[in-house]
């Protein structure tokens, strides 16, 4: 049972949708235009997003600022470079989405590597590639990073760094540029002085027991933008083949993630994917953190993902580790994966489980929330849902939800105005 403060909850959901739907900008609403692929969408990019373009010169890159996010486009071998003003005191995350059209094939070792390094080019920490691992092409992330550390060794001081972006692979889609997401998060240092916080000795990496009940209905979004929020609990979505969908899921400091995504049976013709479902988790910064899959063959299979409780002091146990990557409170990103040669559409469930209670986090010397580092956060270029999944905002027509919100918003007029300094509606879930 987790409580969580929504001071003027009702009034801002009333109030949420009746602009959201007058506007038509729904985070939760219908995914993007459909691709030639069919049966699904191609990934959605986030709402307000700047256009931009990195350049093949390290010293005409475009710069990124933070908090903010960018679309470009990249080609097959294609190296782009743009710009970060770091500053001396917040530890630095850049990452790049990279979102094929449906349909398209890619090699095994085809991707994307990131890399962040200083004006004269010293790489300020590794950052693995990201590959897609088979011949089906789906979105796929990863970060650069620069950590701030108790010495004047490279990339501490302030000042201009290059990000660079880099379309590897043997296979990448013929000649065609596809869609890339660029954003730069800025993680507050600690307070001078605060002692860094311990990592865990030691946890289970055995999964809590299933939840129980029928499956609550969701439709995961296109990405990291339109992600569906999922708590504790199993969620039902039905994939079409090629599908990619998104659900985030907010983790906080010392708690694990236990994740089953889990198809049943479908279409019995034969067929066999080696890779038919795949499941992904990515964290706050858009970094993975884990990657599986599963063959498909008609029969019902499953499978499983597990994470280190979320500390801290996890980002010294070595870049490129799942364990190293459980290194922020947040919202983390769960993608599942549906092959295209699966030969139709089949259900999914979606086991979530969350274990250990919340623990307090280090002593920030900032505001970790407003950067995007927190669970009260959608995360960037996220809008809200939690509210539109509450009311069953998928379910229903979007003009029942309209009349639904005006008459919550004329109940709440008539009530009483709380007192200032009221501490607001808590509920439990």
């Amino acid at each position: 049972m987790k409580s969580r403060p929504v001071g003027g909850a009702a009034a801002g959901a009333a109030a949420a949708l009746c602009v959201l739907l007058l506007t038509g900008t729904a985070a939760a609403g219908p995914r993007a235009d459909d691709a030639p692929g069919g049966g699904g969408a191609s990934y959605r990019p986030a709402q307000g997003s700047v256009p931009v373009t990195g350049t093949e010169s390290s010293a005409d890159g475009p710069r990124l600022e933070r908090a903010k996010i960018y679309s470009d486009t990249i080609g097959p071998g294609q190296k782009k470079y743009y710009r970060v003003r770091l500053d001396d005191t917040s530890n630095a995350f850049v990452s790049t989405v990279l979102a094929p059209p449906r349909g398209t094939t890619s090699g095994i070792l085809d991707g994307i590597q990131v890399d962040l390094t200083s004006a004269g080019g010293t790489p300020c920490g590794s950052s693995p590639a990201a590959y897609f691992g088979g011949d089906t092409t789906r979105p796929i992330a990863s970060y650069a990073s620069r950590r701030i550390k108790d010495d004047t060794g490279a990339c501490q001081q302030a000042g201009d760094y290059l990000y660079t972006v880099t379309r590897v692979g043997t296979k990448t889609g013929g000649g065609a540029e596809w869609p890339i997401e660029l954003t730069y998060m800025a993680e507050p240092g600690l307070k001078p002085g605060a002692a860094e916080p311990q990592a865990p000795t030691s946890w289970s990496s055995e999964a809590p027991s299933p939840a129980d009940g029928t499956p609550q209905k969701v439709s995961g979004g296109t990405g990291f933008n339109d992600a569906a929020a999922v708590d504790d609990g199993i969620w039902r979505d039905d994939l079409q083949p090629g599908d990619s969908r998104f659900y985030k899921v907010p983790v906080a400091w010392g708690q694990q993630l236990f994740l089953r995504a889990q198809l049943a049976n479908g279409t019995a013709d034969g067929s066999f994917s080696v890779n038919g479902l795949r499941l992904a988790l990515y964290n706050t910064a858009r970094g993975p953190v884990s990657d599986k899959s599963i063959a498909y063959r008609g029969a019902p299979v499953g499978v499983d993902l597990g994470t280190a409780p979320a500390a801290y002091a996890n980002r010294f146990e070595g870049e490129s580790t799942a364990e190293s990557a459980m290194r922020f409170q947040g919202w983390y990103y769960v993608q599942v994966t549906l092959d295209p040669k699966v030969p139709s559409s089949v259900p999914m469930t979606l086991n979530v489980g969350l274990k250990g209670a919340a623990q307090p986090g280090p002593a920030y010397d900032g505001d970790p929330e407003a950067a995007g580092f927190g669970i009260g956060d959608t995360g960037p270029g996220s809008g809200e849902d939690l509210t539109m999944r509450a009311i069953g905002f998928a379910g229903i027509g979007a003009g029942t939800v309209l009349v639904l919100g005006l008459g919550a918003w004329q109940l709440l007029s008539r009530r009483r105005r709380p007192a200032d300094g009221d501490a607001g509606v808590v509920y439990s879930r």
